[in-house]
């Protein structure tokens, strides 16, 4: 099954908590605190795999969770980090608040046995169902192609339309928002067909009664299955598409079977792909708004700073001077609940890195303990 669109709940590991331990030993005199650090969580980490053409696995899969850290332990154990989850997508993803996919850079759009399978099979190594009745394509198949070895885009053929498929005709207009989540769309014209006018009229008026105007989207027409048509035959049925498509776009006549025209066709689209691309980046860049600095003053009460001084360490700071004021320093559990004050504010942890010692003397305020 084809699934271009899934919801899913993503939750990176959470950190490990931290240990709060203090050294015990025999002949060792307030030890001082040896709590381990805890190991941080994993992330969840999207992968582009070409081996992947559709997110199918989360029809069922709703929830991806990466693994925890472990806890701290005793004599300043560092607890193990969570393992990274690895998903694999396929190319072209796109997470957002509610995740989806860019399903191509082009499109390809046609009548039913407009060619557009047989196209892609000879551009990409893409293997879709080929038959000579309508809709063989019934889901989206995707290609990866590469123009002369420069880009390399990403092509979706997109199952036949049909008259009334914007009103839920045919296979209706599912695949309607498949084609509004492409770049460039490359219009297949079938040189065999009486009206090549009434054709793409068809297409375009179904793209543009979706609820988005998709018949402006950038495209290139192409009269396929050309091989073994005379050239006045192939320069009176481009002339009769001129007629009806827009001014702007290519036109070109090719043969999937021949490979006549597939050079100079995939080069048009790259190129217009590039302009898309470079278009909706230019537009996006003008409507985003931008980001004003905000000055703000920080709660500095809480703030702390150790200082290295000759004979001890020196934590200043308004709060936890304010808590060495109302200690008792001669009561053993009110040092005790200061130095619990310290570790959680991270204070230990910086008279750590600046290399104290045990037995070293730490003032606070008009009070002083040893570590």
């Amino acid at each position: 099954m084809f699934v271009d669109k899934a919801t899913v709940l993503v939750r990176a590991g959470n950190g490990g908590d931290g240990k709060l331990s203090f050294r015990h030993e025999k002949f060792i005199d307030k030890g001082g605190p040896d709590g381990g650090d805890a190991g941080k969580g994993g992330d969840v980490v999207l992968v582009a795999s070409r081996n992947q053409n559709t997110l199918a696995n989360f029809r069922y899969q709703k929830e991806v969770f990466a693994q925890s850290g472990e806890p701290g332990g005793k004599s300043r154990k560092h607890g193990r980090n969570g393992e990274d989850l690895l998903v694999m997508v396929p190319v072209g993803t796109v997470a957002t608040d509610e995740a989806g996919r860019m399903i191509a850079d082009v499109g390809l759009v046609g009548l039913p046995n407009a060619g557009k399978s047989t196209l892609l099979s000879v551009i990409s190594n893409a293997r879709p169902e080929i038959a000579d009745y309508p809709f063989t394509t019934l889901t989206p198949n995707l290609g990866v192609v590469d123009v002369d070895k420069k880009i390399s885009l990403l092509f979706a053929d997109i199952p036949g339309l049909i008259e009334g498929a914007a009103e839920g005709k045919g296979l209706g207009d599912e695949f309607l928002r498949h084609v509004e989540r492409t770049a460039v769309l490359v219009h297949l014209v079938d040189a065999y067909q009486e009206d090549v006018e009434g054709a793409y009229r068809t297409i375009q008026e179904e793209l543009k009664a979706y609820k988005v105007d998709l018949s402006a989207r950038p495209q290139v027409v192409a009269l396929s299955k050309i091989e073994g048509l005379d050239e006045d035959i192939i320069k009176d049925q481009l002339s009769k598409l001129k007629k009806v498509a827009p001014k702007d776009a290519l036109l070109t006549a090719i043969s999937a079977h021949t490979k006549q025209g597939i050079p100079e066709l995939l080069r048009n689209v790259g190129k217009l792909v590039e302009l898309e691309r470079a278009r909706e980046r230019a537009v996006e860049a003008a409507t985003t708004a931008p980001s004003v600095p905000v000055l703000t003053l920080e709660d500095q009460d809480d703030a702390w700073e150790v200082t290295k001084e000759e004979d001890a360490f020196v934590v200043t700071g308004a709060k936890i001077e304010r808590f060495a004021a109302r200690t008792d320093f001669n009561n053993p559990a009110g040092v005790e609940r200061l130095r619990d004050i310290m570790q959680r504010q991270g204070i230990v942890h910086e008279l750590v890195r600046q290399g104290i010692n045990s037995g070293d003397s730490i003032r606070i305020g008009r009070g002083e303990i040893i570590y």
